[in-house]
């Protein structure tokens, strides 16, 4: 059985992705890890919102921790589903949309954003 599913963003910086997801998207940051010890920058960072975990590690810590994995072309899409997707609208005003506000085939409404570090979240409100 499946319990969890959490997905690592690499990023080359945490700290200017913080402010998206702490401040426009109300996560909070559970626990973060240094670089290396005593080092200012992060290398990891572990946020959660309700239901929905998210973690960002450098492509350095990567390097560092899983060598042959440091440097692939990994970006990821996310799909979250909310309960409100105009108030998310209105947290992403001056970010970079990639999915304009649309109504699908499957009867979602949802837009999408380019985060920090290039992913991609596509945020849904199912029906209605």
């Amino acid at each position: 059985m499946m319990q969890k599913l959490s997905p690592v963003l690499v990023l080359d910086a945490i700290e200017p992705a913080l402010p998206f997801f702490r401040d426009r998207l109300g996560f909070t940051v559970l626990a973060t890890v240094p670089l290396r010890e005593g080092a200012d920058e992060l290398g990891f960072a572990m946020l959660q919102r309700d239901a929905v975990e998210v973690m960002l590690q450098t492509r350095a810590s990567v390097r560092a921790d899983m060598p042959a994995l440091a440097d692939e072309g990994n970006r990821a899409t996310l799909f979250v589903e909310v309960a409100d997707v105009a108030a998310i609208e209105r947290a992403l005003v001056g970010c970079e949309i990639v999915v304009p506000r649309r109504r699908t085939f499957y009867g979602a409404d949802e837009i999408g954003v380019r985060a920090p570090g290039g992913h991609v979240l596509v945020f849904a409100q199912m029906g209605g």
